[in-house]
């Protein structure tokens, strides 16, 4: 990584330090890197060497960024990515000064998440309710759905649930989520009983040596793969009339299903796993839309 002055040796010690200091995800890793990498790049091309990164030349990257029609969510963690490797690069004595302080994020757009209507989150976990008891995908299947709505944990962390982190006794989930926090997590009654089939019926049609603990299994007896319990999902919702929408969106109307029955906000929070109670409160404008459309609809004065 030595052209245009990429320092390798550095860009390797900083993926160190997000992967065993820090403990971000892999996927959250590799987005940082490769905004680290670009701006050592860019910074290299004008001569400037990571000792001598400075403010101008941290505003010019983004400004580079820009004009070549980045986004304003991808400018936004990119001044995440670069703070972050200042502050790092400073605390090593790579750098004398954080240059990156002062450094602002464009405001970002956010959009509202598409959610389910309850009806229509119903008619999807519903669709695999009475499956073949003989069949251990569609018990499989039946599983990724209930559980996925019934909880709002992610698709990542439902396929990392091992058999022992289900607790069916209390009907809770020890849930793995981002920077390894453990949370445990209810679920309800139609979830356990998805579980309990899956466990008695389901399960050990597909296990093999290489299964290990792993509570959901491919078709060759490996882990689930997260991308296949997308393809459930997309096919699930589609087939029950919803838009398209993956596992995330499954979340996003369990959160939103959640506080408009009356569910706190803190409540939630802890149920999903965000670090940040202004990431949960997305969903209250998600639930006052979907008020605001009823009361357009259904008002006589709307």
């Amino acid at each position: 990584m030595s052209d245009h002055g990429v320092d390798g040796g550095a860009v390797d010690d900083f993926t160190a330090h997000l992967r065993y200091e820090r403990g971000l995800s892999e996927h959250t890793i590799r987005a940082y890197v490769g905004d680290v990498r670009q701006l050592i790049a860019f910074a290299g091309a004008r001569q400037v060497a990571i000792a001598d990164l400075d403010l101008a030349i941290l505003r010019a990257w983004l400004a580079a960024q820009t004009r070549k029609g980045a986004a304003r969510t991808t400018v936004a963690r990119q001044v995440s990515s670069a703070k972050t490797f200042c502050a790092w690069a400073a605390r090593d004595g790579r750098i004398g000064v954080n240059p990156a302080t002062r450094l602002q994020a464009p405001k970002a757009h956010r959009t509202l998440p598409a959610v389910l209507a309850p009806e229509q989150a119903t008619s999807t976990v519903a669709s695999v309710a009475h499956v073949d008891s003989d069949d251990p995908i569609a018990l499989r299947d039946r599983v990724i759905l209930e559980v996925l709505y019934a909880s709002g944990i992610r698709v990542g962390e439902l396929c990392g649930l091992d058999v022992g982190d289900v607790d069916g006794g209390r009907r809770v989930l020890r849930v793995v989520g981002k920077g390894d926090k453990e949370r445990s997590v209810p679920y309800g009654a139609p979830a356990a009983r998805a579980i309990d089939d899956w466990l008695r019926s389901g399960r050990g049609e597909l296990a093999t040596p290489r299964s290990g603990d792993a509570l959901l299994l491919g078709a060759r007896g490996g882990r689930l793969d997260q991308r296949m319990a997308r393809r459930v999902v997309h096919a699930a919702v589609a087939a029950a009339g919803g838009p398209d929408m993956g596992p995330h969106g499954l979340r996003h109307s369990a959160a939103t299903h959640l506080l408009e029955g009356g569910a706190d906000l803190r409540v939630v929070q802890e149920l999903l796993g965000h670090s940040s109670l202004a990431t949960t409160q997305i969903y209250t404008h998600v639930s006052v839309e979907r008020l605001r459309a009823v009361h357009r609809q259904a008002h006589p004065r709307a």
